[in-house]
C-alpha cells in the first residue's frame, strides 16, 4: 500500500488539487491539519466545505469539541490505526495538510513519552489561563535546561507538555526525545507544492480578505468565550480576539493576521526544506504530479 502525503505551506494550494488527486486515486483525504481537527472553526482553518467532503470522504475534519486534548502523539495512532483499516480495501491513500509535527508523526513516527497525570495536567492547563507561562518558562529552565534551550518556548502548548512530563516522570522531558524512526508497513510518497514568495503572499493577503468576507468576525465573536483554549491560539482567532478586547481596531487587526500568517508559512517552508524525501511541484504541474501517481 502506498501512502501519497501531499504537503506544502498555508495558502500555496493543497485543498483543490488534494480533491483531484483523491478522485484519481479512489481514495479519501486524511486530513493533516492539526486545526480543522476541532469543530466550529471552518472559516478561520479554510476547513473543506460540506459540499467537498460529501463530494469526496474526508477524515479527521470537525472530529474534536475545541476544549478537547488532541496531540500529536494521538494522531499518529488514530492515523495508523486507520491505515490499516482502509489498506484492505485501497491500494493507494492520500493525506494531506501542513502541520509539520503532525505530517512528521505519521511518517517517521514520534518518541514514546510516557502518559501524563491527569491532576498534574489540570493543575498547569489552570495556571496557563491565569497567565503564569513566564513562571513556567522559568521552571522549565530549571528542569530541563537543554530541552528550554532548544525548542520554541515562546509556544505555551510545548511548555505545558514538557512540564506535565518533568512533573509526572521526576526526569528531564527532553530525555524521552530520541528521534529514532519507525518502520512504516507501507512505502510513502512525500509531493510538495511550493510557489514563489511573493505570489505566495499574495495568496496569503486574498485569502485572509475572502476570510473576513465570508464571516471570519461572526466566527471569532461565537468562539470568544473560549478563548482560552489552546485550539483557538491560531492565527486568525488570536488577532480577533485582540479586536474585540478592545486592544486593537479592525484594520489592524487584519493585517496582523496576514503578517502572521505569512510568518507561519515562512516556517513551514524553512521546516519542510530539510525534508529531502519530497518531490517539489508548482500546483500547476497537474500532469507531472498526476504522472508521479501511476
Amino acid at each position: 500500500m502506498t501512502l501519497y502525503v501531499l504537503l506544502g505551506p498555508t495558502a500555496v494550494g493543497k485543498t483543490e488539487l488534494a480533491l483531484q488527486m483523491a478522485e484519481k486515486l479512489g481514495s479519501p483525504i486524511l486530513n493533516c491539519d492539526s486545526r480543522q481537527i476541532y469543530r466550529g472553526m471552518e472559516i478561520g482553518t479554510s476547513a473543506p466545505t460540506a459540499e467537498q467532503q460529501q463530494h469526496v470522504r474526508h477524515y479527521f475534519v470537525g472530529t474534536h469539541d475545541i476544549g478537547s486534548y488532541y496531540s500529536a502523539a494521538q494522531y499518529e495512532q488514530d492515523v495508523l490505526s486507520l491505515i490499516a483499516q482502509l489498506s484492505d480495501t485501497h491500494q493507494s491513500l492520500l493525506l494531506t495538510g501542513g502541520s509539520m509535527m503532525y505530517l512528521d508523526a505519521v511518517c517517521n513516527g514520534i518518541d514514546d513519552i510516557p502518559s501524563v497525570d491527569a491532576g498534574v495536567r489540570k493543575t498547569l492547563q489552570q495556571r496557563l489561563a491565569a497567565g503564569d507561562i513566564d513562571e513556567m518558562r522559568n521552571e522549565l529552565r530549571l528542569l530541563d535546561s537543554y530541552y528550554y534551550h532548544t525548542a520554541d518556548t515562546r509556544n505555551p502548548k510545548r511548555v505545558v507538555h514538557a512540564l506535565e512530563v518533568c512533573y509526572t516522570t521526576g526526569q528531564p522531558y527532553s530525555s524521552f526525545l530520541t528521534k529514532e524512526r519507525k518502520p512504516r508497513p507501507f512505502r510513502i510518497v512525500k509531493i510538495g507544492l511550493r510557489r514563489e514568495r511573493q505570489e505566495l503572499f499574495d495568496r496569503i493577503n486574498k485569502r485572509v480578505d475572502i476570510m473576513m468576507e465570508e464571516g471570519l468576525l461572526d466566527e471569532a465573536r461565537r468562539l470568544y468565550p473560549f478563548r482560552k483554549e489552546n485550539a483557538l491560539n491560531t492565527v486568525g482567532y488570536k488577532e480577533l480576539f485582540r479586536y474585540l478586547d478592545g486592544d486593537w481596531d479592525l484594520p489592524l487587526a487584519i493585517e496582523k493576521i496576514k503578517k502572521n500568517t505569512r510568518d507561519y508559512a515562512k516556517k513551514q517552508m524553512t521546516w519542510f526544506a530539510h525534508d529531502t524525501s519530497i518531490q517539489w511541484f508548482h500546483p500547476n504541474q497537474i500532469d507531472d504530479i498526476f504522472q508521479l501517481l501511476k
